[in-house]
């Protein structure tokens, strides 16, 4: 059946939404909507630790032949390096890096410090002995 545009429609032809359907439809958008901010808080970096951690595995990168940290190799890096650089072994301590750093606890780097990012690398000591060492690493400010 046709309607001419001259007619008037009544209240019970007009399209009508369930309340049940409506509520249901709110709270979707609204569990959408915090799932979203929730995911865009994740994602955005933090502005302290990943400058740490980028340094870091340009640094370990650089000093690493083979797998194994060279700590002669440390002393190559220390002009273009913007951190203080530590490795540290059970006998020994390398330090290179210019400047005083604030992350600091007793001359020796705070691993708790958000400016301080630290990894367990292998050492070359000598000619064919290798040990287990903490490369550690703070960013100036």
């Amino acid at each position: 059946m046709s309607r001419s545009s001259g007619e008037r429609l009544d209240g019970a032809d007009r399209a009508a939404v369930e309340p049940l359907a409506a509520l249901v439809a709110v709270l979707a958008v609204g569990a959408a909507l915090g799932l979203y901010a929730t995911a865009l808080d994740d994602a955005t970096p933090d502005a302290e630790e990943p400058a740490a951690d980028v340094v870091l595995d340009r640094i370990e990168r650089d000093a690493t032949v083979g797998g194994i940290v060279r700590p002669e190799r440390l002393r190559h890096l220390e002009e273009e390096t913007p951190a203080v650089v530590e490795l540290e072994t059970e006998r020994r301590r390398w330090r290179v890096g210019v400047g005083s750093v604030s992350p600091s606890a007793g001359g020796r780097l705070d691993p708790r410090s958000p400016a301080v990012a630290q990894r367990s690398v292998t050492v070359a000591v000598a000619p064919g002995e290798n040990v287990r060492g903490r490369l550690r690493l703070a960013v100036r400010r």
